[in-house]
């Protein structure tokens, strides 16, 4: 199987989909197999893109959180930051990192 298949069938399972988001979930679902010939398995397939699904929920939650905390730390003078706020600014980290991880194909543990 190559890319354009796996588009193909991601069309198909998911037909209102925009050809970004179709790029984005070939990408995410290239990356959590060894080989893309094992997405050729149905079942495998639907396990694989329900996982990911969870995770990149997941991700995209934490990101919208994560926005949320910035923007009102934006608003503040940096020179008065509390330890909380740097925390903030840490977990902001890594949610990124863990994002980019994501479409790297890297492991990543859920950030808390």
């Amino acid at each position: 199987m190559n890319c354009s298949e796996l588009a193909d069938r991601i069309a198909g399972l998911q037909p209102d989909a925009r050809p970004r988001d179709v790029a984005r979930l070939c990408l995410l679902l290239a990356n959590a197999v060894d080989s893309l010939d094992r997405l050729e398995n149905e079942d495998l397939l639907a396990q694989t893109w329900q996982e990911m699904g969870w995770r990149l929920q997941a991700a995209t939650d934490q990101h919208a959180a994560m926005t949320e905390e910035l923007e009102t730390l934006a608003r503040s003078d940096p020179r008065q930051f509390t330890p909380d706020q740097i925390w903030v600014l840490i977990r902001a980290i890594k949610v990124q990192s863990q994002i980019l991880r994501l479409y790297v194909g890297e492991p990543c543990p859920i950030v808390s």
